[in-house]
């Protein structure tokens, strides 16, 4: 059989609120708010983690860790993530790269981005240059350039055997 190859594409959305820990990609960023999810609320992982299952036909996080299974209630969303990649694995399926987007207007996260790089492809055993990481700002519109909440969009190859 020759090899496959499948692309997948993920999005989440978290509100932000005071009184939680801002977790992106893995980084604790200094924030008065954070974003209100089950989980650490993770946005760029949690849109990672959709695209990958996706590409691999297999549902979406909210199949995979539901929000009703308190398992998940404050996890750190590398943990999940960790658990996607074994997913894969046990489906034959390898991941070639990675290209996430975080979208928010603040705070601004490119101090933190070779941390949240090397988080994520560390977590999923893979080489840093393939995992890259984006963010942008909407020029104060919509509900992330309001400081609402903040969005991720992620795409992703993976490949079998």
């Amino acid at each position: 059989m020759p090899m496959q190859f499948r692309v997948g594409q993920g999005y989440d959305v978290h509100k932000l609120q005071t009184g939680r820990k801002l977790i992106i990609g893995g980084v604790q960023i200094p924030f008065d708010k954070g974003l209100l999810g089950h989980s650490d609320a993770d946005v760029l992982t949690h849109a990672i983690m959709d695209a990958l299952v996706g590409a691999a036909g297999l549902g979406d996080i909210g199949q995979n860790f539901p929000d009703t299974d308190t398992t998940y209630k404050d996890i750190c969303s590398l943990v999940m993530l960790s658990k996607v990649s074994q997913l894969l694995a046990k489906h034959g399926w390898q991941i070639a790269n990675i290209d996430a987007t975080l979208v928010a207007q603040a705070p601004k996260v490119a101090p933190y981005r070779m941390a949240m790089i090397n988080n994520i492809a560390t977590t999923l055993d893979m080489p840093n240059d393939a995992v890259n990481i984006k963010a942008t700002t909407e020029e104060g519109l919509g509900f992330t350039g309001a400081g609402q909440g903040m969005a991720a969009y992620a795409v992703c190859l993976i490949r079998k055997d």
